[in-house]
């Protein structure tokens, strides 16, 4: 992935802008007080992260608006579930060159910033949840503090029995059911 173009073609880029207008409209309590000419704006102000809406769409990630904070426009992962084209990585790439046998095929550090996004935190992810039940068959991996990490840790959560959990695991672990969600900032 590092050696793709960042730039979107002119039918990317219009089909990309279709889905995330539908998508804003069908979800308004994601982003209640604000109107899609706004968000728009914000996008024609900062095309160049038009490309990392595109990659978070296209590995299943389904990003929406979400209005975490008054004024900040920030499209976060709403999948259901965790985006499927983002599971099955260890946490970053410490782990993943600890790995001799039955290495994940990446990891989600150098994921996310390929792509130009930021992992959630556990209160973003938290806040997620807020506006719905996501990851209630599936977990994604958070931003882990470095003294949890320094230790070879790494977070990760989940929403079961309406409740949002806090795991910790190996940094190295990968599981098919653990992705990661992805936040960007405009």
């Amino acid at each position: 992935m590092l050696n793709k173009i960042k730039n979107l073609s002119f039918e990317q880029r219009d089909e990309l802008l279709t889905i995330l207008k539908s998508r804003f409209f069908k979800n308004m309590k994601r982003h209640q007080g604000f109107e899609w000419t706004q968000i728009e704006a914000k996008l024609f102000e900062n095309e160049e992260k038009l490309f990392s809406l595109f990659e978070m769409e296209r590995t299943g990630g389904e990003p929406d608006f979400v209005a975490l904070d008054e004024n900040e426009v920030v499209f976060i992962d709403c999948s259901q579930e965790s985006p499927i084209g983002r599971r099955s990585f260890c946490y970053d790439r410490e782990a993943l060159e600890s790995r001799k046998e039955n290495r994940p095929k990446g990891n989600v550090i150098d994921m996310a910033l390929e792509m130009g996004i930021e992992i959630l935190t556990e209160r973003e992810y938290r806040r997620l949840q807020e506006f719905g039940k996501f990851d209630t068959k599936t977990s994604s991996w958070i931003k882990t503090p470095d003294n949890i990490r320094k230790l070879g840790g790494a977070l990760f959560c989940d929403n079961r029995y309406d409740t949002v959990f806090v795991y910790h695991n190996g940094a190295q672990s990968y599981y098919s059911s653990r992705g990661f969600r992805g936040l960007l900032r405009l």
